[in-house]
């Protein structure tokens, strides 16, 4: 149901329907978003479910009056708290949000009449993100219109006690399959079409109704063996992405699941991370089955647009899986969730495996916040992981989250500095306070972080006119207050600012480096205000600037220099006022503990910019006249 993205399929339901099919069970699985869509156009549809932030809930709000009926003054209030003391929506684009509720009835109509609902005996839904109020309208209307069609749901948004609370109140869901449904759907499925799905027969994992009461069989059974799922069943979307005028506006992208749970979460769950649910344990695919699959969806569909959903990538694919996808040979571009921590050579085969895009889970380049959240890095590393993605080609998606409990001013100041040496590399794609999300370490013990007057975040009241109570138990995201005295506002402005600024550049310049014939290396800088525009490192020099393309302490780097060259006095003064002459001209990072050179590997020095001169710098000279 809307507002699911247009290019991606519902990668539950295909899984369930290949499933049902393979149990001898008759399944079709419907696209209503791409009719609204049509019936929008395309740009408004996207408007509402890509452009406008999801947690203002504009597009479930389109569907509160279908759902529920008239409540004018519950809409003014939304429009006015929500829209536009929240969001600071203009009254042009509050205007078009009305206009895309005006036909939110219009739609549920023509669904009901263009779906042969008889011929079905479950109709099931899912939903996630702002999909939930849509759905609620048309299974009431279906409810209402065929009484014997049992209705279902699943999704994120109805994982652990948000499905109880929700089918509490929606007297017209009979079923909830929270969580993994990937045996608990399917198994209700069975016992409904014999007739025999009562209370003690009903598998684990399923909420259902005895008599005014919702009760639960439990947790449902994670998967434990990746390669036992079946290959997704996508023809159903594609048959109706074809045919959706407003869906030819979009490039689909096949999604394929190769693990689910997160190994890091496994060890360190980071304190604002609300995905997995109850679900965190770590499971994977074989290499080899996930390259059959890949291989199969990208020649069924006719696409080598991989997305892969997962929330981390599995490291035993950089022995398997990676390389045999570069050895495939085909065009592939990939999406990958990954941490940051990665080596070069881990970036290489990445790009080398057709990931084009990658998604690092770096929140922060402060020390002390990544700390904070549990991430498990560093700042430097993470600045290396953008350097090795602009020079391997691989997009990368980060972003910057601030008012985590515990920061402080001066990680932003420290930021700042390191903002200005790298903004010749990919920028964040957002900067955002944090959330509270349910099931994060934050909502689970907000009193540890210093986290008061938990509530559900303000929309809820103007989708579900419920009591606070019920709320609560509905809700996957909350508003919050720090304690008093421990609030971080306005910490994270410049920064904040500052990154807005690198978005819009639309000329960053680069630094990079080639090695000459000779054997030296040469760095160009391109960026505005560079102090130097070109500078030639030859002997220790190079080897010290070359050694440090990877984080390396600073006892670390004096080792290595006076290994590689065991005739030279190489003293620890010498090497500290050459990395800091390296770092003052902002053409190395230091985090006074390890040291990173910045300059992107190139093989031949860009001819864009041309300078006409040559500068070496005063700290070169002084190293070579003096060398320690």
């Amino acid at each position: 149901m809307p507002f699911g993205a247009m290019e991606r399929p519902a990668l539950g339901l295909s899984l369930l329907k290949a499933r049902l099919t393979r149990d001898g069970i008759a399944c079709d699985v419907r696209y209503p978003a791409f009719t609204f869509a049509d019936l929008l156009g395309a740009e408004e549809y996207q408007w509402i479910s890509s452009a406008l932030p999801y947690i203002a809930f504009a597009g479930d709000w389109c569907f509160a009056e279908a759902l529920h009926g008239p409540r004018p003054a519950a809409d003014a209030e939304y429009i006015a708290r929500v829209l536009q003391e929240t969001w600071y929506l203009s009254m042009d684009d509050i205007a078009r949000v009305k206009a895309v509720r005006a036909m939110a009835g219009k739609f549920l109509d023509h669904c009901m009449g263009c779906i042969p609902w008889k011929q079905y005996a479950v109709v099931g839904f899912t939903s996630t993100f702002e999909q939930n109020l849509a759905s609620l309208a048309l299974a009431k209307r279906i409810k209402v219109a065929h009484p014997r069609i049992v209705t279902v749901f699943g999704g994120a948004n109805w994982e652990g006690e948000m499905g109880e609370e929700l089918h509490r109140q929606f007297g017209f869901v009979d079923y909830v399959c929270p969580g993994e449904a990937d045996e608990s759907f399917p198994a209700l499925a069975a016992l409904l079409l014999a007739g025999t799905a009562k209370g003690a027969a009903l598998p684990a994992g399923v909420v259902f109704r005895d008599g005014q009461r919702t009760l639960s069989t439990g947790r449902s059974m994670p998967v434990r063996d990746m390669d036992a799922l079946p290959v997704p069943d996508l023809s159903d979307y594609f048959r109706e992405w074809s045919e959706s005028g407003a869906s030819l506006a979009t490039v689909p992208r096949v999604l394929v699941e190769t693990s689910r749970g997160c190994w890091w979460g496994d060890k360190s769950h980071c304190t604002f991370c609300g995905l997995n649910g109850a679900t965190m344990a770590y499971r994977s695919k074989s290499g080899a089955r996930a390259l059959e699959e890949m291989r199969f969806l990208s020649d069924h569909w006719q696409t080598d647009r991989i997305e892969v959903v997962d929330n981390i990538l599995d490291m035993r694919y950089f022995s398997d899986l990676l390389p045999a996808l570069a050895a495939d040979g085909r065009p592939w571009e990939i999406f990958y969730e990954v941490k940051a921590n990665l080596t070069r050579a881990q970036v290489a085969a990445l790009r080398a495996a057709g990931v084009a895009r990658i998604q690092p889970g770096i929140e922060s380049l402060s020390d002390h916040v990544l700390k904070l959240i549990r991430k498990g890095t560093c700042g430097l590393r993470n600045v290396q992981l953008l350097k090795w993605c602009r020079e391997y080609g691989i997009g990368i998606d980060w972003n910057i989250l601030y008012g985590i409990p515990g920061e402080t001013r001066e990680d932003y100041e420290d930021m700042l500095a390191m903002l200005h040496a790298i903004d010749f590399l990919d920028p964040p794609v957002a900067c955002g306070p944090i959330r509270m999300d349910r099931f994060s370490p934050y909502f689970e013990r907000p009193e540890e972080f210093g986290l008061i007057n938990v509530r559900p975040m303000k929309p809820y009241a103007f989708l579900y006119p419920f009591p606070r109570a019920s709320l609560m138990r509905i809700a996957y995201h909350f508003d919050f207050d720090y304690r008093p005295g421990e609030s971080p506002y306005g910490y994270a402005d410049d920064v904040i600012r500052f990154a807005e600024a690198w978005r819009q550049k639309e000329e960053r310049g680069l630094l990079c480096s080639v090695q000459q014939p000779d054997g030296s290396l040469l760095l160009r800088d391109t960026r505005p205000g560079a102090t130097m525009r070109e500078v030639e490192l030859s002997g220790i020099e190079a080897e010290a600037y070359e050694f440090c393309d990877g984080l390396h302490p600073f006892a670390a780097i004096v080792r290595h220099l006076r290994e590689q060259s065991p005739g030279a006095e190489i003293t620890e003064e010498g090497v500290r006022a050459f990395l800091e002459s390296l770092a003052t001209n902002k053409l190395m990072l230091t985090d006074g503990r390890n040291w990173l050179s910045l300059a992107v590997r190139v093989h031949e020095v860009p001819h864009a910019n041309q300078l006409d001169f040559m500068q070496a710098s005063p700290w070169v000279k002084t190293w070579q006249a003096d060398p320690v």
